[in-house]
């Protein structure tokens, strides 16, 4: 405020217009104070009301300029920010003399979210800058107040820094050169070691470092060819930025807030992050490894946002959404309540009769009907409620509890449950070298992996099931372990073949598809042993047809094969294991199926399906062949399927025998 002479006054919320000299703050006194520091360096940041009148209850605004810049001009190694000259927009008199909680102001809210945030930091260099601060208030001001315009009087040489800001662009560290070299080597092997040391480099905790072996992965993943650019994307899929939760469902009152913790995963340059809410009404307090995020519910309905998780390596999005509680309903006491006498009638249950009856005492009881009845013999006779196990005057003796865990049935499918697991996580890894997976270096055998697994997964949950576990859970997996024997046996070919020679390179994607194809083998022998099964007689043409369905199969295959070797004879003695080991999981499989129940056959076709991606595979290179050993093959394993399902109806895989 000024007074009649022109001076210029702080006006506090006791202030009188009439007394500014006793109930204000002259600005001559701050400026004396700025000039008596020891400070090289001064920066005065004013937010102030000016006005002529000032009362309860009364709007009054500036009818002109206030010119405070032009109170503080003058002396070096000074700055002054305002929140706006011509304050006619900062403050309505009414909403400053009421008696509500006073609320920061439009430019003290930018300062502090500035400051705070470090959103102030223009060129995310780790430091906010005078020049920077202002240019941040100026439009977080003028985007909230498009009537209010901050104004500044800088007088000092060279830059101010006001504070530190977590917004530190990291400048990436240069690769060495023999890395370098690596990079830009013809060779794709050596490209590929390349991309093994830049994944090393992503983990390192000199932020640099890792932000330039990030880079060098990102231009490899766009340009290089496709098996060391599939290398380099996973490499740095490695160090994105992760999120334990993607998004927020919380609920609170109205005003009231609802608080939720998120926590940040990956390399330390992955975990260099910063968040930025969408909304005022979401908060973010950064904490060790992740901040916490509080939302405050509105008036009513619901709010959403989102807050954004930025770091040198990426983003990730996390959606907020709050939603108002309804107001708790205050359950009305009765309108009596208040007005109850302390003297309260008797109810007439409690009235005392003037001739109470007696209770009547309690009968005794016949302990001797007790000691007469003549004891109780389940299945004495033929009139026992259980026929089926009735004996003729003697007490049968204790059978086996239909509902215990067989031992070996157990520990059969836990083994198949954990061969599932090997075989699910080994897909992915590296099968041959460093850049190789499974269907990468033998195309097709992905799928086979996967169907064993997905039946192996189902026989072995059966298998432990109440239900299923004495009868169909340990056929099943029979079955499962007899069309684990064709990968099992090629693996093992593989790991045998490629000993004789001085370059194995079998990395663990080898080795998890090795012990799952083990595993589930295993379990089928446990689950042989588990049904306790003698052999029995095949009977029944769909059993026969069944038999020389397998072997039918088997002959197509054995008859492709030898058309690719007259074709290509190179290319089928390294393949032929595909085509000799289906042939012989065609024919074991039908053989144990009819001999010992027929739902060893649902699963036990695992196998044969198992053995089409891989010769497809193989033959799909060649446009002349006829494929009529591959196309008799299919039809047989498809009619074999019909003649399972024949072979399960005329006996029931439940039935109990």
């Amino acid at each position: 405020m000024k007074d009649d002479a022109g001076g210029l006054y702080f006006a506090a919320r006791n202030t009188r217009p009439d007394r500014l000299r006793s109930t204000a703050v002259p600005a001559q006194f701050v400026q004396q104070c700025i000039r008596q520091t020891r400070s090289r360096s001064a920066v005065l940041l004013l937010d102030c009301c000016y006005g002529g009148a000032f009362g309860q209850g009364v709007a009054v605004r500036a009818s002109g300029d206030a010119n405070v810049l032009d109170s503080f001009r003058g002396g070096r190694g000074r700055a002054v920010i305002t929140a706006s000259n011509s304050i006619e927009y900062a403050f309505e008199g009414a909403t400053l003399a009421s008696d509500e909680p006073a609320r920061p102001s439009v430019f003290t809210s930018a300062l502090v979210e500035g400051l705070r945030t470090g959103e102030a930091d223009r060129d995310e260099d780790g430091w906010i800058a005078l020049g920077e601060l202002y240019e941040y208030l100026f439009d977080r001001v003028r985007e909230r107040n498009p009537k209010q315009t901050p104004s500044r009087d800088i007088e000092m040489q060279g830059e101010l820094y006001l504070a530190k800001s977590r917004r530190r662009r990291i400048k990436p560290s240069p690769v060495p050169p023999d890395l370098a070299g690596a990079i830009a080597a013809e060779n794709p092997f050596t490209r590929l070691g390349a991309v093994a040391e830049l994944r090393r480099r992503l983990s390192s905790p000199n932020l640099p470092v890792a932000v330039g072996a990030f880079e060098a992965l990102k231009s490899m993943a766009a340009t290089d060819i496709e098996h060391v650019a599939a290398a380099a994307a996973d490499a740095l899929s490695f160090a994105v930025v992760r999120v334990d939760a993607g998004s927020f469902r919380l609920s609170a009152p109205a005003g009231s807030g609802a608080s939720a913790s998120l926590r940040v995963s990956g390399p330390p340059v992955a975990r260099e992050v910063r968040f930025d809410p969408s909304h005022a009404w979401i908060r973010v307090a950064e904490v060790a490894g992740g901040a916490e995020v509080t939302a405050t519910a509105g008036e009513s309905g619901v709010r959403r946002g989102k807050v954004v998780v930025t770091g040198p390596t990426g983003d990730a999005v996390v959606e907020v959404e709050i939603r108002t509680e309804p107001a708790p309903t205050a359950v009305a006491e009765p309108e009596s309540a208040p007005n109850v006498e302390p003297v309260v009638a008797a109810e007439p249950e409690t009235v005392p009769s003037p001739h109470p009856e007696p209770e009547p005492e309690p009968e005794p009881e016949p302990e001797q009907v007790a000691e007469l009845a003549p004891p109780k013999r389940p299945n004495v006779a033929f009139g026992a409620s259980d026929a089926t196990k009735a004996t003729l005057g003697r007490t049968p003796e204790p059978t086996k509890q239909t509902g215990a865990i067989d031992p070996v049935g157990g520990f059969a499918g836990i083994l198949a449950i954990a061969g599932t697991v090997f075989a699910v996580a080994g897909l992915p890894l590296h099968y041959r070298y460093d850049s190789y997976t499974l269907a990468q270096y033998r195309p097709g055998m992905e799928y086979s992996v996967a169907v064993v697994a997905a039946c192996a997964l189902v026989a072995g949950i059966l298998t432990l099931a109440p239900r299923t576990r004495e009868r169909t859970g340990p056929a099943l997996l029979l079955g499962a372990g007899l069309a684990a024997l064709f990968g099992l046996l090629r693996f093992v070919g593989e790991a045998l073949t490629l000993s004789t020679g001085s370059d194995t390179e079998l990395n663990a994607g080898f080795t998890f598809a090795l012990l799952a194809h083990l595993a589930w083998a295993v379990a089928g022998l446990c689950a042989f042993v588990a049904l306790r099964r003698t052999v029995r007689r095949i009977t029944g043409w769909a059993s026969w047809a069944a038999i020389a369905l397998g072997v039918l199969a088997a002959a197509g295959w054995i008859l492709q094969l030898v058309e690719l070797d007259s074709y290509d004879s190179d290319n089928a003695g390294r393949n032929g294991a595909y085509f000799l080991l289906g042939a012989l999981v065609a024919v074991v499989v039908p053989v144990v199926a009819v001999v010992l129940r027929p739902a060893v056959l649902v699963t036990g076709l695992a196998g044969p399906v198992a053995v089409l991606p891989p010769t497809f595979a193989v033959l799909a290179d060649y446009s002349s062949l006829t494929y009529a050993g591959q196309i008799v093959a299919v039809v047989a394993v498809v009619l074999l399927a019909v003649d399972a399902g024949v072979l399960a109806r005329r006996q029931p895989i439940e039935r109990q025998s």
